[in-house]
Protein backbone atom coordinates (compact mmCIF):
# COMPACT_ATOMS: atom_id res chain seq x y z
CA UNK A 1 0.00 0.00 0.00
CA UNK A 2 1.27 3.53 -0.99
CA UNK A 3 2.03 5.08 2.40
CA UNK A 4 -0.28 7.92 3.42
CA UNK A 5 1.23 11.54 2.98
CA UNK A 6 1.88 13.60 6.34
CA UNK A 7 -1.49 15.42 7.27
CA UNK A 8 -2.36 18.78 7.18
CA UNK A 9 -4.04 21.00 9.22
CA UNK A 10 -6.65 23.54 7.67
CA UNK A 11 -9.58 25.39 9.61
CA UNK A 12 -13.20 25.09 8.92
CA UNK A 13 -15.15 28.27 8.39
CA UNK A 14 -16.71 27.38 12.15
CA UNK A 15 -12.95 27.14 13.47
CA UNK A 16 -12.55 23.11 13.92
CA UNK A 17 -9.67 21.48 12.75
CA UNK A 18 -10.02 18.98 9.99
CA UNK A 19 -6.88 16.87 9.01
CA UNK A 20 -6.35 15.97 5.03
CA UNK A 21 -4.25 12.88 3.91
CA UNK A 22 -4.15 12.03 0.54
CA UNK A 23 -3.81 8.52 -0.68
CA UNK A 24 -4.04 5.76 -3.87
CA UNK A 25 -7.00 3.45 -4.56
CA UNK A 26 -9.26 4.00 -1.08
CA UNK A 27 -9.43 7.40 0.50
CA UNK A 28 -11.17 8.42 3.70
CA UNK A 29 -12.78 12.25 3.66
CA UNK A 30 -14.73 14.08 6.48
CA UNK A 31 -13.79 15.44 9.47
CA UNK A 32 -10.98 13.40 9.42
CA UNK A 33 -9.08 11.30 6.01
CA UNK A 34 -7.38 8.11 6.65
CA UNK A 35 -6.38 5.75 4.05
CA UNK A 36 -8.58 2.78 4.76
CA UNK A 37 -11.06 1.08 6.92
CA UNK A 38 -8.35 -1.21 7.85
CA UNK A 39 -6.35 2.09 9.20
CA UNK A 40 -9.08 4.28 10.68
CA UNK A 41 -8.86 2.10 13.86
CA UNK A 42 -4.72 2.58 14.45
CA UNK A 43 -5.13 6.02 13.19
CA UNK A 44 -7.52 7.02 16.02
CA UNK A 45 -5.79 5.03 18.50
CA UNK A 46 -2.45 7.23 17.74
CA UNK A 47 -4.49 10.41 17.70
CA UNK A 48 -6.39 10.33 20.79
CA UNK A 49 -6.79 13.60 21.08
CA UNK A 50 -9.17 14.18 18.70
CA UNK A 51 -11.33 10.95 19.96
CA UNK A 52 -14.24 12.89 19.29
CA UNK A 53 -13.14 13.37 15.02
CA UNK A 54 -12.68 9.95 14.61
CA UNK A 55 -16.37 9.12 15.96
CA UNK A 56 -17.50 10.93 13.01
CA UNK A 57 -15.32 9.88 10.26
CA UNK A 58 -16.34 9.64 6.64
CA UNK A 59 -15.09 7.10 4.92
CA UNK A 60 -14.33 7.17 1.09
CA UNK A 61 -13.67 3.73 -1.15
CA UNK A 62 -13.29 2.99 -4.66
CA UNK A 63 -13.77 0.16 -6.43
CA UNK A 64 -11.21 0.00 -8.77
CA UNK A 65 -7.46 0.04 -7.52
CA UNK A 66 -3.90 -0.81 -8.10
CA UNK A 67 -1.86 -0.87 -11.53
CA UNK A 68 -4.02 -3.44 -13.33
CA UNK A 69 -7.50 -2.71 -12.79
CA UNK A 70 -10.21 -4.36 -14.50
CA UNK A 71 -11.36 -2.37 -17.47
CA UNK A 72 -14.97 -2.52 -18.55
CA UNK A 73 -16.00 -1.48 -15.14
CA UNK A 74 -17.32 1.86 -13.91
CA UNK A 75 -15.90 3.46 -11.35
CA UNK A 76 -18.23 3.66 -8.56
CA UNK A 77 -16.95 6.14 -5.57
CA UNK A 78 -19.00 5.01 -1.86
CA UNK A 79 -19.37 7.49 1.27
CA UNK A 80 -19.06 5.90 4.30
CA UNK A 81 -21.46 8.39 6.19
CA UNK A 82 -22.54 12.25 5.31
CA UNK A 83 -23.01 13.35 1.55
CA UNK A 84 -20.99 13.64 -1.60
CA UNK A 85 -20.80 17.00 -3.23
CA UNK A 86 -18.68 16.37 -6.10
CA UNK A 87 -16.57 13.81 -7.62
CA UNK A 88 -14.30 13.76 -10.67
CA UNK A 89 -12.29 11.51 -12.27
CA UNK A 90 -9.74 12.48 -14.76
CA UNK A 91 -7.73 10.37 -16.97
CA UNK A 92 -3.87 10.44 -18.17
CA UNK A 93 -4.24 9.43 -22.11
CA UNK A 94 -7.92 9.24 -22.41
CA UNK A 95 -11.46 10.76 -21.79
CA UNK A 96 -12.65 11.74 -18.22
CA UNK A 97 -15.08 10.25 -16.64
CA UNK A 98 -18.86 11.69 -15.91
CA UNK A 99 -20.72 10.60 -13.30
CA UNK A 100 -23.82 10.87 -11.40
CA UNK A 101 -24.58 11.33 -7.35
CA UNK A 102 -27.22 9.03 -6.13
CA UNK A 103 -30.36 10.04 -4.60
CA UNK A 104 -29.03 9.29 -0.65
CA UNK A 105 -25.70 11.06 -1.74
CA UNK A 106 -23.37 8.26 -0.39
CA UNK A 107 -21.94 6.58 -4.02
CA UNK A 108 -21.26 8.26 -7.25
CA UNK A 109 -21.17 5.99 -10.20
CA UNK A 110 -19.49 6.86 -13.30
CA UNK A 111 -21.74 7.27 -16.88
CA UNK A 112 -19.24 4.75 -18.68
CA UNK A 113 -16.78 2.21 -18.04
CA UNK A 114 -13.13 2.49 -17.50
CA UNK A 115 -11.38 1.84 -20.57
CA UNK A 116 -8.25 0.25 -20.90
CA UNK A 117 -4.57 1.22 -20.40
CA UNK A 118 -5.36 4.53 -18.94
CA UNK A 119 -4.35 6.12 -15.17
CA UNK A 120 -7.19 7.47 -13.90
CA UNK A 121 -7.30 10.02 -10.99
CA UNK A 122 -10.35 10.49 -8.58
CA UNK A 123 -10.76 13.53 -6.32
CA UNK A 124 -14.37 13.45 -4.64
CA UNK A 125 -15.57 16.19 -2.04
CA UNK A 126 -18.38 15.84 0.69
CA UNK A 127 -20.51 18.41 1.91
CA UNK A 128 -18.39 19.38 4.92
CA UNK A 129 -15.72 20.73 3.00
CA UNK A 130 -13.35 17.73 3.07
CA UNK A 131 -11.96 15.96 -0.09
CA UNK A 132 -9.43 13.40 -1.12
CA UNK A 133 -7.62 11.84 -3.99
CA UNK A 134 -7.17 8.12 -5.12
CA UNK A 135 -6.06 6.89 -8.04
CA UNK A 136 -5.59 3.06 -10.53
CA UNK A 137 -4.79 2.09 -13.63
CA UNK A 138 -6.64 -0.44 -16.11
CA UNK A 139 -4.69 -3.14 -17.66
CA UNK A 140 -4.06 -2.80 -21.31
CA UNK A 141 -6.44 -4.60 -23.54
CA UNK A 142 -4.80 -7.81 -25.12
CA UNK A 143 -6.65 -7.29 -28.71
CA UNK A 144 -8.33 -3.95 -30.16
CA UNK A 145 -11.56 -4.46 -32.06
CA UNK A 146 -12.01 -1.43 -34.67
CA UNK A 147 -14.82 -0.78 -36.97
CA UNK A 148 -15.98 0.79 -40.47
CA UNK A 149 -18.53 3.46 -40.79
CA UNK A 150 -21.26 3.95 -43.66
CA UNK A 151 -21.82 6.59 -44.82
CA UNK A 152 -19.11 8.99 -44.62
CA UNK A 153 -19.00 11.69 -42.13
CA UNK A 154 -21.08 15.15 -43.60
CA UNK A 155 -22.21 13.19 -46.53
CA UNK A 156 -25.29 13.72 -48.65
CA UNK A 157 -27.09 10.12 -49.05
CA UNK A 158 -29.71 8.80 -50.63
CA UNK A 159 -33.59 8.31 -49.30
CA UNK A 160 -32.83 4.34 -48.78
CA UNK A 161 -29.23 4.60 -47.07
CA UNK A 162 -28.70 2.78 -44.04
CA UNK A 163 -26.39 3.37 -41.06
CA UNK A 164 -23.90 0.27 -41.46
CA UNK A 165 -21.52 -0.60 -38.53
CA UNK A 166 -18.73 -3.49 -39.52
CA UNK A 167 -16.37 -4.81 -37.19
CA UNK A 168 -12.26 -6.16 -37.72
CA UNK A 169 -13.18 -8.55 -35.27
CA UNK A 170 -16.25 -11.09 -34.24
CA UNK A 171 -18.50 -9.51 -31.88
CA UNK A 172 -20.10 -12.18 -29.25
CA UNK A 173 -21.66 -9.51 -26.40
CA UNK A 174 -23.80 -7.66 -29.06
CA UNK A 175 -26.15 -6.47 -26.61
CA UNK A 176 -23.38 -4.64 -25.16
CA UNK A 177 -21.95 -3.21 -27.74
CA UNK A 178 -25.45 -1.88 -29.50
CA UNK A 179 -26.54 -0.05 -26.28
CA UNK A 180 -23.36 2.05 -26.91
CA UNK A 181 -24.59 2.83 -30.52
CA UNK A 182 -26.97 5.93 -30.51
CA UNK A 183 -28.67 7.39 -33.39
CA UNK A 184 -30.35 10.44 -33.26
CA UNK A 185 -32.70 12.63 -35.88
CA UNK A 186 -33.81 15.35 -36.79
CA UNK A 187 -37.23 14.35 -36.74
CA UNK A 188 -37.50 11.77 -34.50
CA UNK A 189 -36.92 9.17 -37.24
CA UNK A 190 -38.27 5.10 -36.25
CA UNK A 191 -35.64 2.95 -36.81
CA UNK A 192 -33.91 -0.36 -35.09
CA UNK A 193 -30.61 -2.28 -35.52
CA UNK A 194 -30.20 -5.46 -37.24
CA UNK A 195 -27.21 -7.81 -36.84
CA UNK A 196 -26.55 -9.82 -40.22
CA UNK A 197 -23.57 -11.13 -41.44
CA UNK A 198 -21.37 -8.50 -44.14
CA UNK A 199 -20.51 -10.23 -47.27
CA UNK A 200 -17.12 -10.21 -46.16
CA UNK A 201 -17.75 -12.69 -43.67
CA UNK A 202 -17.58 -10.01 -40.87
CA UNK A 203 -20.35 -8.99 -38.44
CA UNK A 204 -22.02 -5.80 -39.25
CA UNK A 205 -25.04 -3.86 -37.71
CA UNK A 206 -26.85 -1.92 -39.60
CA UNK A 207 -29.70 1.07 -38.46
CA UNK A 208 -32.19 1.81 -40.61
CA UNK A 209 -35.26 3.51 -40.82
CA UNK A 210 -38.97 1.68 -40.95
CA UNK A 211 -39.46 3.62 -44.02
CA UNK A 212 -37.45 5.42 -46.61
CA UNK A 213 -35.86 8.57 -44.72
CA UNK A 214 -37.89 12.00 -45.28
CA UNK A 215 -35.54 14.17 -47.80
CA UNK A 216 -33.43 16.58 -45.62
CA UNK A 217 -33.43 14.63 -42.20
CA UNK A 218 -30.14 15.10 -40.72
CA UNK A 219 -28.75 11.66 -38.75
CA UNK A 220 -26.01 11.35 -36.27
CA UNK A 221 -24.57 8.41 -34.65
CA UNK A 222 -22.49 8.75 -31.48
CA UNK A 223 -20.59 5.23 -30.64
CA UNK A 224 -19.50 5.39 -27.50
CA UNK A 225 -17.66 1.99 -27.76
CA UNK A 226 -14.53 3.68 -25.71
CA UNK A 227 -14.07 0.47 -22.82
CA UNK A 228 -16.41 -2.03 -24.47
CA UNK A 229 -15.24 -5.74 -24.66
CA UNK A 230 -16.73 -7.20 -27.54
CA UNK A 231 -16.55 -10.83 -26.53
CA UNK A 232 -13.81 -13.79 -26.71
CA UNK A 233 -11.70 -13.53 -29.63
CA UNK A 234 -13.10 -9.70 -30.66
CA UNK A 235 -11.42 -7.67 -28.16
CA UNK A 236 -12.18 -4.33 -26.26
CA UNK A 237 -12.74 -0.65 -27.95
CA UNK A 238 -10.38 1.77 -27.38
CA UNK A 239 -12.16 4.82 -28.67
CA UNK A 240 -15.63 6.36 -29.98
CA UNK A 241 -17.04 6.91 -33.11
CA UNK A 242 -19.17 9.48 -34.77
CA UNK A 243 -20.98 10.52 -37.99
CA UNK A 244 -23.39 12.65 -38.90
CA UNK A 245 -24.91 12.90 -42.36
CA UNK A 246 -27.95 14.34 -44.26
CA UNK A 247 -30.87 12.60 -46.36
CA UNK A 248 -30.91 14.59 -49.24
CA UNK A 249 -33.58 14.32 -52.38
CA UNK A 250 -36.35 11.82 -52.51
CA UNK A 251 -34.97 9.65 -55.91
CA UNK A 252 -35.92 6.10 -56.19
CA UNK A 253 -35.15 4.15 -59.53
CA UNK A 254 -37.50 1.53 -61.01
CA UNK A 255 -36.30 -1.16 -62.76
CA UNK A 256 -38.67 -3.59 -64.76
CA UNK A 257 -37.08 -6.70 -65.89
CA UNK A 258 -40.35 -8.50 -67.38
CA UNK A 259 -40.69 -4.60 -69.55
CA UNK A 260 -36.99 -3.59 -70.04
CA UNK A 261 -37.30 -0.25 -68.71
CA UNK A 262 -35.38 1.69 -65.82
CA UNK A 263 -37.52 4.85 -64.43
CA UNK A 264 -36.04 6.97 -62.16
CA UNK A 265 -38.84 9.18 -59.80
CA UNK A 266 -37.95 12.39 -57.94
CA UNK A 267 -40.40 13.26 -55.22
CA UNK A 268 -42.98 10.94 -57.14
CA UNK A 269 -42.31 12.17 -60.49
CA UNK A 270 -40.62 10.20 -63.36
CA UNK A 271 -38.09 12.55 -64.60
CA UNK A 272 -36.31 9.84 -66.48
CA UNK A 273 -37.57 6.52 -68.27
CA UNK A 274 -35.25 4.59 -70.98
CA UNK A 275 -34.63 0.96 -72.21
CA UNK A 276 -32.46 -1.25 -70.68
CA UNK A 277 -31.49 -5.21 -70.78
CA UNK A 278 -30.48 -6.93 -67.71
CA UNK A 279 -28.91 -9.93 -66.56
CA UNK A 280 -30.30 -13.05 -68.88
CA UNK A 281 -32.47 -15.07 -66.94
CA UNK A 282 -32.11 -18.86 -65.73
CA UNK A 283 -29.06 -19.03 -64.31
CA UNK A 284 -26.27 -17.37 -62.80
CA UNK A 285 -26.51 -14.37 -65.03
CA UNK A 286 -29.56 -13.19 -64.01
CA UNK A 287 -30.00 -10.22 -62.07
CA UNK A 288 -31.47 -9.58 -58.66
CA UNK A 289 -35.16 -8.75 -57.69
CA UNK A 290 -35.41 -6.55 -54.39
CA UNK A 291 -34.07 -3.48 -53.13
CA UNK A 292 -30.64 -3.04 -53.50
CA UNK A 293 -29.34 0.47 -52.49
CA UNK A 294 -26.64 2.25 -54.53
CA UNK A 295 -23.54 1.68 -52.87
CA UNK A 296 -21.22 3.85 -54.78
CA UNK A 297 -20.23 5.53 -58.35
CA UNK A 298 -17.24 4.04 -59.42
CA UNK A 299 -17.12 5.94 -62.86
CA UNK A 300 -15.08 3.89 -65.68
CA UNK A 301 -14.00 0.68 -64.21
CA UNK A 302 -12.40 -2.55 -65.39
CA UNK A 303 -14.91 -4.96 -65.28
CA UNK A 304 -13.76 -9.20 -65.78
CA UNK A 305 -16.25 -11.88 -65.67
CA UNK A 306 -13.76 -14.02 -63.21
CA UNK A 307 -13.98 -11.85 -60.10
CA UNK A 308 -17.44 -13.06 -60.08
CA UNK A 309 -17.32 -16.36 -61.07
CA UNK A 310 -18.53 -16.41 -64.60
CA UNK A 311 -15.06 -17.80 -66.42
CA UNK A 312 -13.62 -15.15 -68.94
CA UNK A 313 -16.83 -14.44 -70.90
CA UNK A 314 -15.78 -10.85 -70.55
CA UNK A 315 -12.92 -8.06 -69.63
CA UNK A 316 -13.77 -4.70 -70.83
CA UNK A 317 -13.47 -1.05 -69.60
CA UNK A 318 -17.18 -0.02 -68.64
CA UNK A 319 -18.35 3.59 -68.48
CA UNK A 320 -20.62 5.27 -65.88
CA UNK A 321 -20.29 2.14 -63.25
CA UNK A 322 -23.01 2.31 -60.14
CA UNK A 323 -22.43 -0.74 -57.91
CA UNK A 324 -25.70 -1.95 -56.53
CA UNK A 325 -24.32 -5.63 -54.63
CA UNK A 326 -20.91 -6.58 -53.04
CA UNK A 327 -21.08 -9.36 -55.52
CA UNK A 328 -21.06 -7.57 -58.54
CA UNK A 329 -24.18 -6.68 -59.82
CA UNK A 330 -24.10 -2.40 -61.14
CA UNK A 331 -26.13 -0.53 -63.69
CA UNK A 332 -23.97 1.20 -66.01
CA UNK A 333 -23.19 1.96 -69.64
CA UNK A 334 -23.35 -1.38 -72.03
CA UNK A 335 -23.16 -0.20 -75.79
CA UNK A 336 -22.29 -3.52 -76.65
CA UNK A 337 -25.63 -4.99 -75.61
CA UNK A 338 -27.93 -2.57 -77.55
CA UNK A 339 -29.51 -4.82 -79.46
CA UNK A 340 -31.35 -6.22 -76.27
CA UNK A 341 -32.27 -2.48 -74.58
CA UNK A 342 -35.78 -3.03 -74.07
CA UNK A 343 -36.41 -5.79 -75.88
CA UNK A 344 -34.79 -8.94 -73.88
CA UNK A 345 -32.68 -9.23 -70.64
CA UNK A 346 -29.20 -10.42 -72.19
CA UNK A 347 -26.58 -9.45 -69.51
CA UNK A 348 -24.43 -11.17 -67.05
CA UNK A 349 -26.21 -9.61 -64.17
CA UNK A 350 -25.86 -6.22 -64.50
CA UNK A 351 -28.72 -3.26 -65.71
CA UNK A 352 -26.91 -1.99 -68.89
CA UNK A 353 -28.24 1.13 -70.87
CA UNK A 354 -26.74 3.40 -73.81
CA UNK A 355 -23.80 5.33 -73.07
CA UNK A 356 -26.24 9.15 -72.62
CA UNK A 357 -28.67 7.17 -70.62
CA UNK A 358 -26.30 5.84 -68.30
CA UNK A 359 -24.16 8.86 -68.15
CA UNK A 360 -27.42 10.83 -67.49
CA UNK A 361 -28.58 8.34 -64.47
CA UNK A 362 -25.03 8.51 -63.25
CA UNK A 363 -25.22 12.63 -63.08
CA UNK A 364 -28.51 12.21 -61.00
CA UNK A 365 -28.16 9.82 -58.28
CA UNK A 366 -26.39 9.82 -55.54
CA UNK A 367 -25.40 7.01 -53.11
CA UNK A 368 -27.88 6.01 -50.49
CA UNK A 369 -30.83 5.74 -53.67
CA UNK A 370 -32.47 2.86 -53.57
CA UNK A 371 -33.19 0.71 -57.24
CA UNK A 372 -36.37 -1.19 -56.49
CA UNK A 373 -35.66 -4.27 -59.31
CA UNK A 374 -38.85 -6.03 -59.84
CA UNK A 375 -39.94 -8.56 -62.30
CA UNK A 376 -39.88 -12.56 -63.22
CA UNK A 377 -36.28 -12.52 -64.75
CA UNK A 378 -34.58 -12.80 -61.31
CA UNK A 379 -32.07 -15.43 -59.63
CA UNK A 380 -33.44 -14.46 -55.99
CA UNK A 381 -34.04 -11.43 -53.66
CA UNK A 382 -30.70 -9.29 -52.86
CA UNK A 383 -29.45 -10.90 -49.34
CA UNK A 384 -29.16 -8.41 -46.66
CA UNK A 385 -25.42 -8.23 -46.20
CA UNK A 386 -24.63 -7.97 -49.97
CA UNK A 387 -24.77 -4.26 -50.15
CA UNK A 388 -27.78 -2.80 -48.32
CA UNK A 389 -30.05 -5.28 -48.74
CA UNK A 390 -32.04 -4.78 -45.29
CA UNK A 391 -35.01 -3.29 -46.95
CA UNK A 392 -36.09 -6.53 -48.66
CA UNK A 393 -36.61 -7.94 -44.95
CA UNK A 394 -40.43 -6.91 -42.98
CA UNK A 395 -40.23 -4.02 -40.37
CA UNK A 396 -40.97 -6.43 -37.77
CA UNK A 397 -38.07 -9.31 -39.01
CA UNK A 398 -35.59 -6.34 -38.80
CA UNK A 399 -36.46 -5.61 -35.46
CA UNK A 400 -36.37 -8.67 -34.65
CA UNK A 401 -32.37 -9.04 -35.53
CA UNK A 402 -31.59 -6.35 -32.76
CA UNK A 403 -29.81 -7.58 -29.84
CA UNK A 404 -31.78 -5.76 -27.46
Amino acid sequence: MIAARRPVRRTTPLGRPVRLTLIAGTAVLGTMLTACSGAAASDSESDKGHAAASASDAKISVNLRGAQAAPGTPVKVTLGTGKLKAVTVSADGGEALTGRISADGRTWTSDRPAAPGITYGVEAKNTEGGSARAGFTTAAADKVNKLSLAPGKNTTVGVAQPLSVVFDNPVKDKAAVEKALKVSTSNNTEGSWGWLQDYSGKDRVDWRPKEYWKSGTKVTLDADLNGIDSGPSGGWFVRDYRTTFTIGADQVVKVDLDRHRLALKRDGKTVMDVPMSAGTPGGEKASWRGTAVLMAKEGTINMRSETVGLGDAYDKMVDSSMRLTWSGMYAHAAPWNAAYFGVANHSSGCVGMSDANAAALYQQVRVGDPFEITGADAKGTVAEGNGYGAWNVSWSDWQAKSAL
